[in-house]
């Protein structure tokens, strides 16, 4: 007879499965570190596309900037449409209007298929369409499920104005106010000379669409839409001269509330430690070229 086939023991068996775990345990931060590599990649390589269609715009309208304002398509007049087929649109905006109305659920699980078409035909209406016709380039992979336009641009460029930033009594005639050379309202390329275009701020991956411009109060006051933490303690964001980045927050509480209100847009939030008012005055100055607290 041949000899009994001796098995596993229990305890040969646990340590078994004990090394697996231990494994998976150092694996697993690697592989997520490398999944978010690659995605933080696309992301910035949609922020280039983006960003170079930007300056397009510029060069072939006189050096005019698109209407940062998404959803919001200026008629003759001064009057706003959501529609993009309508008469009369003088300053399309750059994406059109496809956000649902209660965009702000952080509970929002799924968006309609009658949603997700809103926001591809907000895509083909928008002033962008016509130089970025990829419908991919306008989401990043870390966006909320089923978002089709997952990038905003930021108020001061030709977004909604916002208090001490400009004057006049409506999008089309509004001029940005000037604080020494800084404009901080812009309308023109030319009118970003101090600070740099490399220090002027354009688009930022907020993770979904949302209303208009993504806003940020340009006086003392806390953060308006919420700091994104999408991509590791931070975001992605592009710049006036077309250079992207990954933006690292420092501040603890910055990334806290971020992480904790990711799918929660314009809920607001005032820093508490020094660190935080810095960080938010900081970015402020990107987007405004000067800080109201600074």
């Amino acid at each position: 007879m041949g000899k009994k086939k001796r098995g596993f023991t229990l305890i040969e068996l646990l340590v078994v499965i004990a090394i697996i775990a231990l494994l998976m345990a150092i694996l697993m931060p690697a592989l997520n570190r490398a999944r978010e590599q690659g995605r933080r990649a696309v992301c910035e390589g949609n922020l280039k596309t983006l960003s170079l269609g930007w300056l397009m715009y510029a060069d072939e309208n006189d050096g005019r900037i698109v209407n940062g304002a998404g959803g919001f398509h200026y008629q003759k007049g001064g009057g706003m449409t959501y529609d993009g087929a309508a008469a009369n649109i003088v300053e399309r905006a750059w994406v059109g209007k496809g956000w649902q109305d209660d965009y702000a659920n952080p509970n929002l699980a799924n968006m309609s298929t009658v949603a997700q078409n809103a926001q591809l035909l907000a895509i083909h209406q928008g002033a962008f369409w016509p130089i970025v016709n990829n419908e991919g380039a306008y989401k990043c992979p870390t966006g909320r499920r089923f978002e089709w336009v997952t990038y905003s641009v930021v108020d001061s460029m030709n977004g909604l104005y916002r208090t001490g930033t400009a004057t006049g009594s409506n999008h089309l005639t509004a001029i940005g106010t000037r604080i020494g050379k800084t404009v901080l309202w812009i309308k023109r390329r030319t009118e970003i000379a101090s600070p740099s275009p490399a220090e002027r701020m354009v688009f930022i991956d907020e993770g979904a669409m949302t209303p208009d411009s993504y806003a940020v109060n340009y006086p003392t006051g806390p953060w308006w839409d919420n700091p994104p933490v999408r991509h590791g303690d931070g975001t992605t964001l592009s710049w006036a001269d077309g250079h992207v980045q990954h933006l690292k927050f420092s501040a603890p509480e910055t990334i806290e509330f971020g992480r904790a209100n990711r799918d929660h847009y314009g809920n607001g939030f005032t820093p508490q430690t020094e660190e935080g008012k810095q960080e938010l005055a900081q970015f402020r100055k990107w987007v405004w070229g000067k800080a109201g607290d600074l």
